[in-house]
């Protein structure tokens, strides 16, 4: 989509915004309220979205990759993040990582994750998250961008498109939340009863040498 960004209509985030530093601080400041449990209700969160997809087009999958560097990605083969150009001719990303999820805060009743914890959204990972790098591959084109607790530290850096679609978010939780973090394939079972469109794979890399680093 292109035009006016002012005519962009907000429904899961507001087109208008790109970083909300409070909205940030605000997570960053009672961690145990936003990621209960630690690491694996980070991971729920980004499945979540890629549950949405699998539900809308009828089935999906996504692999959740444990890294021997501590960190976690969660790719899919949704259509990507919704990516448009303004009417500056700038590329624009719906900006799910760095402002709150409209749907989720400010809400008395929300969507609850299969660990029972209400949904909040990206921007709980980002926030609690050293590093976080998000590539999204749509059918216009392909970017990678780097946040650093919610903060974008790069701008969309664009890549090479390969005919797929999707997302991929890597992230490493902060060091506070990590001790004593696993997730096993009955994990994984229990999810795909609460999300039956979509196809959840394990790849536990921990025990190996990660070249990739963040």
């Amino acid at each position: 989509m292109e035009g006016s960004r002012a005519s962009w209509v907000n429904t899961t985030h507001d087109w208008h915004g790109t970083v909300d530093a409070d909205h940030l601080r605000h997570i960053r400041r009672t961690p145990g309220d936003f990621a209960p449990g630690g690491p694996g209700h980070l991971v729920l969160e980004v499945v979540a979205y890629a549950a949405d997809e699998a539900a809308s087009r009828g089935g999906g999958r996504c692999v959740i990759t444990l890294h021997a560097d501590g960190s976690v990605s969660v790719r899919d083969d949704g259509r990507g993040t919704d990516t448009r150009t303004d009417e500056h001719g700038r590329v624009v990303k719906k900006p799910v990582m760095a402002t709150k999820d409209l749907r989720f805060f400010d809400l008395s009743e929300t969507q609850r994750l299969p660990d029972g914890h209400p949904r909040r959204g990206m921007s709980v990972v980002a926030a609690l998250s050293e590093w976080l790098i998000h590539t999204n591959r749509r059918i216009n084109g392909t970017w990678t961008q780097r946040y650093e607790y919610g903060v974008p530290v790069t701008g969309l850096e664009p890549g090479e498109t390969d005919g797929t679609t999707g997302t991929c978010v890597r992230f490493l939780p902060d060091r506070a939340l990590r001790p004593g973090w696993s997730l096993t394939t009955d994990d994984l079972a229990r999810w795909s009863e609460h999300w039956p469109d979509l196809t959840v794979l394990l790849d536990d890399r921990r025990d190996r040498v990660d070249r990739a680093g963040p």
